[in-house]
């Protein structure tokens, strides 16, 4: 199991970056492995990802968001689970911290962790994320809606 903690400040108030961060279909604007997100529901997402030569697809759900403060997700198969928190850095700034937990699959990806690939990629990540959400005075949307505990249900959901 490979565990990853990044964070970056961002010169934007709390409200204004978790609103950014909760449209997750913008996330391949600046998440460059990231080729596509659909939001299925509200705590149902489709991933395609391009990870060296190869096309990696999985399903997440969120199994915790409160407003402002943290989203947490889980991968429907393999193990990959994290959790983004927003904290307030000061007037108009936003700490905003990312925690990542995740079993490399095959040798590619077992060889860009042992090379440090993906915790520098999920810098660069939200590197470009500040400049993306810096650039604007307004997020792209936002959606405000609080999830708990979702877990078994959002499983059974995917499912069905």
């Amino acid at each position: 199991m490979v565990t990853i903690d990044e964070s970056i400040k961002v010169e934007r108030p709390v409200n204004m970056v978790y609103d950014q961060w909760t449209q997750f279909e913008e996330f391949p604007q600046f998440m460059r492995r990231i080729k596509q997100v659909e939001q299925i529901d509200p705590v149902r997402t489709y991933w395609k990802a391009e990870l060296g030569w190869k096309t990696k697809e999985w399903f997440a759900v969120i199994v915790e968001q409160v407003p402002d403060r943290k989203i947490a997700w889980r991968s429907v198969s393999g193990v990959n689970y994290g959790r983004v928190e927003f904290t307030s850095a000061g007037e108009n700034q936003t700490r905003l911290n990312v925690h990542l937990n995740y079993e490399p699959e095959g040798i590619t990806e077992t060889l860009g962790d042992i090379l440090g690939l993906v915790s520098a990629g999920i810098g660069s990540d939200l590197r470009r994320f500040k400049a993306f959400i810096e650039s604007r005075t307004v997020p792209t949307g936002c959606w405000r809606g609080a999830v708990q505990s979702a877990g078994i249900q959002a499983s059974y959901l995917l499912l069905t």
